[in-house]
């Protein structure tokens, strides 16, 4: 449940409350009037690309403009593997191991990606410029094994291809 009266610092600026604002009202007469809380993933995603992460101060903002409880937004926030609740390196690299991808090797390069960062999944690097995740699918079965830095799909991954896409990072 989120707090509706946290006790942390704001952490949206003017600006970015302005631009979240103009740019849901933008979004709105997409959905209809009396189904503002479709727009809920939408809403989710411009705050992450804004802040990087979801904050209790930014999921308090959507709920407060989708006339929704701060309870569903955060159910919401924490079902979809792709919103993040706590901040990322540069690179968040998610690597899936469902089922395609581990018959192709998925475990071998989600531990080479945790050998050669040193971190472990949920974890960030002491730079701050790589975090790891494991995810349960990212669509591409047909091109396993595959993970995606910051959304960007790399697939047919191999130990070598894995190690230059490292590097070319780095």
């Amino acid at each position: 449940m989120l707090d509706p009266n946290p006790k942390l610092p704001p952490q949206l600026t003017p600006e970015q409350i302005k631009r979240f604002d103009q740019e849901l009202s933008e979004l709105l007469p997409q959905y209809p009037p009396d189904r503002k809380q479709a727009a809920m993933l939408p809403a989710l995603h411009l705050m992450q690309e804004m802040l990087g992460y979801l904050t209790t101060e930014a999921m308090l903002r959507v709920a407060q403009k989708l006339e929704v409880s701060p309870e569903k937004v955060a159910e919401v926030a924490t079902f979809y593997s792709m919103l993040r609740l706590n901040p990322v390196g540069k690179y968040h690299i998610d690597v899936c191991t469902n089922l395609s991808c581990s018959l192709r090797g998925a475990e071998h390069i989600l531990e080479r990606v945790e050998s050669k960062l040193g971190i472990g999944l949920g974890e960030t690097t002491a730079d701050g410029r790589f975090s790891l995740r494991e995810v349960e699918c990212l669509a591409s079965c047909g091109t396993a094994p595959c993970l995606q830095v910051n959304g960007e799909f790399f697939e047919n991954l191999t130990p070598g291809s894995l190690d230059q896409l490292l590097s070319t990072l780095a």
